[in-house]
């Protein structure tokens, strides 16, 4: 499910891609003030083969073919010392079928850190699931030197190169970690903090969007 785009003629549009409802209410719910050009926020559905297919789908259409793409939602941290609330700018995505990497890290960093004072923002490898990760698996995935996983981002990036050459890029909010696992207490705390997160993180992907905009050297 996907809002209408509105476009400022001239622009290559912007396709921010979530998998849940809840994240989705969170971006349509936040800061949409400043967008450099057309922004459309997908729901893809849980999980990467619905990632793969919505994304597949929506830069199928004339009106999103060139769209810069940034997969967001949340994720589960792997590295010691990650709370509910941290966010995790990717380095690159990666899966099965290999890695792609990240345009505008740097810039994403220094625009979150802006938009969500006081919060940390964790830089590395995203690597991709298609389930749910927790105990040894968790650790098995941080030997690997990937610092989150989630099961929509790589798939989501994977179908953005696919389709064509544009600035891709991945920000995930954590909603649980080594230390504050979902099933475990304190979770509805945790997902509060990761729901306010994201509410604020759009001027930043809006900023990341504008970069993008800009002649290459």
């Amino acid at each position: 499910m996907a809002e209408a785009p509105t476009r400022p003629p001239g622009h290559p549009p912007l396709l921010i891609a979530c998998a849940l409802g809840i994240e989705h209410l969170a971006l349509r719910t936040g800061d949409r003030g400043g967008a450099p050009g057309a922004t459309t926020v997908l729901r893809t559905g849980m999980g990467p083969k619905n990632a793969d297919s919505a994304v597949t789908k929506a830069l199928g259409k004339e009106a999103l073919r060139e769209a810069a793409v940034l997969a967001t939602g949340f994720c589960a941290g792997l590295a010691p010392g990650m709370h509910p609330g941290d966010l995790v700018v990717a380095e690159e995505t990666r899966d099965a079928r290999g890695s792609i990497r990240c345009q505008g890290t740097g810039l994403l960093v220094e625009e979150l850190v802006k938009a969500v004072p006081g919060r940390t923002v964790h830089t590395g490898p995203l690597t991709g699931s298609d389930h749910v990760v927790r105990g040894h698996e968790r650790e098995d995935l941080l030997a690997t030197g990937a610092i989150a996983v989630d099961m929509e981002s790589a798939a989501t990036l994977h179908s953005a190169m696919r389709a064509g050459q544009r600035p891709v890029a991945a920000v995930r909010v954590v909603v649980d970690a080594p230390q504050h696992e979902l099933v475990r207490i304190g979770t509805v705390r945790g997902g509060i903090s990761a729901f306010r997160v994201l509410r604020a993180v759009l001027p930043a992907f809006f900023e990341w969007h504008r970069s993008s905009l800009l002649p290459r050297r």
